[in-house]
């Protein structure tokens, strides 16, 4: 029999498990149901098919544009660690004034005032043909003449990624490199280990849990971003977002949401795999 305690559980989760299940488990499942739809050039109609489906596996577009999004999403994961671990370490160990980390932390929120789409069109003027840089690169004599794929290419949507998303890696990071008992590299400092093998053997083991929480951020978000490909590329690159964003502008809900349940298939999977490298319950 439930006992009181088992009962005040049960319903304190009560109202937590309606707002995921009407806000998160509901949007999904109709997602799923809508994705085996029929769709003609002007409605949809309720149906069980796999056509979808079977169009999107079997074109070789799809491919590629997963292909595509998922060289965005590993090149930005590469650069958001190697800038997010270095601020994290700097924050954590080189700052030990409590004031000056808050301080130096909240300073890397400041693009966070601002939404997404000032922030990427803040770039614009600086990479295009006659912005900031290529005009300083020329005056300087490096080149002599505008460098086109500095906007509208791979670097520049890959250069926004990198600005909108290392913060989602410097916070895990920095909150696991906080949590490192002191001890332990005095300890190998003692030992006689260099700095880099500290590095190497001590704080990285240890701050696995925050690179992988700030991985499944970063992978997560640049899987599903639509608006950064469309204004950094110009239009001339695609990820699946895009295609979702395309399919529903044409009113094509059905295959949007087939896709959407592929990506979705996707992100979990790459998940699960990392869930399996370190197991993040118990590290924490």
């Amino acid at each position: 029999m439930l006992n009181n305690r088992h009962i005040a559980g049960w319903l304190m989760a009560g109202p937590l498990a309606l707002v995921l299940g009407v806000f998160l488990v509901a949007p999904v499942v109709m997602i799923c149901v809508v994705s085996f739809w029929g769709a003609t050039e002007w409605s949809i109609y309720p149906a069980f098919q796999f056509d979808n489906y079977a169009f999107l596996l079997g074109s070789e577009v799809t491919y590629r544009v997963f292909f595509n999004t998922l060289k965005y999403a590993a090149i930005t994961w590469v650069f958001t660690l190697l800038i997010g671990f270095t601020v994290a370490y700097f924050l954590a160990f080189h700052v030990r004034s409590l004031t000056w980390q808050i301080a130096l932390f909240l300073l890397c929120t400041i693009p966070f005032w601002t939404s997404n789409i000032i922030r990427m069109i803040s770039w614009i003027p600086f990479l295009g043909r006659n912005g900031l840089a290529n005009s300083t690169l020329i005056s300087w004599g490096v080149i002599d003449e505008p460098l086109d794929w500095l906007l509208f290419s791979d670097f520049s949507v890959i250069l926004a990624f990198v600005h909108l998303y290392t913060l989602f890696m410097v916070v895990p990071v920095f909150n696991t490199m906080m949590r490192i008992d002191r001890s332990l590299i005095e300890a190998a400092t003692d030992a006689g280990a260099s700095g880099w093998q500290t590095l190497w053997h001590v704080i990285i083991p240890l701050t696995r849990p925050g690179i992988m929480i700030g991985t499944i951020f970063v992978v997560a978000l640049v899987m599903g971003d639509f608006i950064t490909v469309r204004f950094m590329s110009g239009s001339q690159s695609a990820n699946v977002g895009r295609m979702i964003q395309n399919d529903i502008a044409l009113l094509q809900y059905p295959s949007a949401s087939a896709t959407a349940v592929i990506l979705l298939i996707t992100v979990l999977m790459l998940i699960g795999i990392l869930l399996r490298l370190v197991d993040i319950r118990r590290e924490l």
